[in-house]
Formats: C-alpha cells, sequence, structure tokens
C-alpha cells in the first residue's frame, strides 16, 4: 500500500536533480553529504508502547530509531523527541518515557535537543534522528554480491514474545531476555561490521528478516539464501510460534512477502512464524566476504550478541529459505 502511496511523486525524488542526495527514500535512512568529508544521515521512527515499564519503552523506541543510522554505518550526534499522549496522561510516566530515550541517546554518544508533542489517543513516542558518515563509507542494501555470507546480530523472536506478554502468557525470563536484547545498541556492532569489509547491511525491523532479506535481494540484484537452522532464536520464541501466538504484524508480513520467499516444501509453521516474525529493535543484518563472516561472529559473540551466519548470497533473485 505504501509503494502505492509513494509511486506517484517518484518525480519529487529524482536524485539526478540533488547530486548531494546519496541516498534517498530506498533504504534505512537519507544520506546528504555536506563536502568531501561528512555526509548526514537522517531517518525518524516511533511507535506505541510495547512493554509497561515507561523508562524500557523509552529506551526501546531510541535503540530502534538510533538502529537505522547505524545501518548506514554512520554515528549518531543528534535527535529530536516525537511524541504523543493522551490529554489525561500521568506527567511522571511521560517524564520518564523521555528519560528513557535520552539515556539511550546518551549511551550511543549523541544527545537531544527538544522535539515535537501532540495529543493522541494512544501514546506514542520516538525520534527523529541525525547521524555522520564519511560519504565514500555509507553502507546501503545496494552492495552485496554473490559469494558474500550474511551474518545476523540479534536473535529474533520479539513481535511473538511482546504479543504473548500482551496477552499475558509470556515466561518473565523470555521477556527479560526479549527486553535485554532490544535494549542494546547496534552501534558497536556495526564498528565490526565496517572492520570486517561489510559490503551491504540494513537493520532487521517491521518486515522481518524475510522481508529485510529481500530488500537486500532486490536492491543488490541478488538472491539471498536463509538457512532457517541457523537462525538465532530468542528464549523461548520457538515456544510461542508453536503455540500458535498469532498478530496483524505476522500476517501481514506473511500475505505481502509470500510469494517473494521461497519456502521448502513441508516447513513447519513455527519456523515461518518465526520468518515473517515482526522485530523491534532487531539486529543488523550484513553481508560480507566468506572468509571475513565467522571472524566477524566471534567478535560480535566477544562483544555480548547473539549472532550467527544465517545464509549466502547467490546470483539470481528473491529470497529462498532453506530447512
Amino acid at each position: 500500500m505504501l509503494a502505492q502511496v509513494l509511486r506517484p511523486l517518484r518525480e519529487l525524488f529524482k536524485p539526478e536533480e540533488h547530486p548531494r542526495l546519496l541516498v534517498g527514500i530506498a533504504d534505512d535512512a537519507a544520506v546528504y553529504e555536506i563536502d568531501s568529508e561528512t555526509a548526514i544521515v537522517q531517518t525518524l521512527d516511533f511507535f506505541p508502547p510495547v512493554v509497561d515499564d515507561p523508562w524500557t519503552y523509552g529506551a526501546i523506541a531510541a535503540a530502534n530509531a538510533m538502529s537505522d543510522v547505524y545501518a548506514m554505518g554512520g554515528e549518531v550526534v543528534l535527535a529530536l523527541n516525537i511524541a504523543g499522549f493522551p490529554e489525561d496522561f500521568p506527567p511522571e510516566l511521560m517524564t520518564e518515557i523521555f528519560r528513557g530515550g535520552a539515556d539511550k541517546m546518551v549511551e550511543g554518544g549523541g544527545v537531544i535537543a527538544g522535539g515535537h508533542t501532540v495529543l493522541d489517543a494512544e501514546p506514542k513516542y520516538g525520534l527523529s534522528v541525525m547521524g555522520v558518515v564519511h560519504p565514500k563509507q555509507v553502507l546501503t542494501k545496494a552492495g552485496a554480491n554473490p559469494g558474500d555470507v550474511l551474518v545476523l546480530t540479534k536473535a529474533l523472536g520479539t513481535g511473538l514474545i511482546l504479543t504473548a506478554a500482551k496477552r499475558d502468557q509470556v515466561k518473565p525470563a523470555d521477556l527479560e531476555a526479549a527486553i535485554e536484547s532490544m535494549l542494546r545498541l547496534n552501534r558497536h556492532a556495526s564498528h565490526l561490521a565496517r572492520e570486517a569489509g561489510a559490503t551491504a547491511m540494513t537493520d532487521v525491523t517491521g518486515y522481518a528478516i524475510a522481508g529485510h532479506a529481500l530488500e537486500v535481494a532486490d536492491r543488490s540484484g541478488v538472491q539471498v539464501v536463509l538457512r532457517a537452522n541457523s537462525l538465532p532464536l530468542l528464549p523461548g520464541a520457538l515456544d510461542y510460534a508453536r503455540a500458535g501466538v498469532d498478530f496483524g504484524g505476522f500476517q501481514r508480513n506473511r500475505e505481502q512477502l509470500r510469494d517473494r520467499i521461497t519456502l521448502p516444501d513441508g516447513m513447519p509453521e513455527e519456523m515461518v512464524r518465526l520468518l515473517f516474525d515482526p522485530q523491534t529493535s532487531g539486529g543488523l543484518l550484513i553481508a560480507l566476504p566468506g572468509e571475513n563472516a565467522m571472524p566477524l561472529v566471534a567478535a560480535l559473540v566477544g562483544d555480548g550478541h547473539q549472532a550467527a551466519v544465517i545464509g549466502e548470497v547467490w546470483e539470481g533473485s528473491g529470497v529462498v529459505v532453506e530447512a
């Protein structure tokens, strides 16, 4: 639907008319060249509460918004709050949401310099984030090459776990593990990916691992092969998938992506759910030369990430999932 909305507006985003716009609407963030040494990375993201604790909600929303800058190989420097709250929303809870976002920005080396808040029937919070990157060191979805290997830096399953939590069906330890993962910034993972010679990179969020892998395939003109049995999973994620935890985000992803994702015959339904499970503040999906993949995974695991090699890049198109 969004593609249909934007298609008539493509003429407004002609890159040849904006030579300093290095990356436009087809990637995780926009990149605009200031001079030969500096480019600005710009993005924004916001959503309703995903957990009950206000500080944690604000911090997760901030980490999620900042992730787009890290996916482009940039460093976060500045952000503005975006928020909407009901008129009777407790001020002390609002303060904690903003505090969570500010604390996460400080952790990432940036600063929140203001923002904009409106009245809304449902609470919403996020950030408009500005980062910086060298114009020659921008990482996009478009650089993957046949022969590259794919590394994922965080485990999957946040959509299933958060939905189970909303229905009071989650084990506290499983929710705690998911929150810890969502709070982890992708900053150092981005550093390690650049050092390892990453050719393409994106962060895994609402379109699930299947959808974001398809974006890499389409933008790079390659086929992405995912190995289902290699996907790192959060504690409990497989159990909630087996239990049939169902929600709109999963169903939309499955319906919209299934014609471009080739699944093996007889794939268990729980693995299908995990492939199409929308993530919040997920990890980075990194393409890089094969000889660099295991050293990168070792460095990520040593840094506390639940990282793994999850597939390869081949000639062709679309996404193929192997059991």
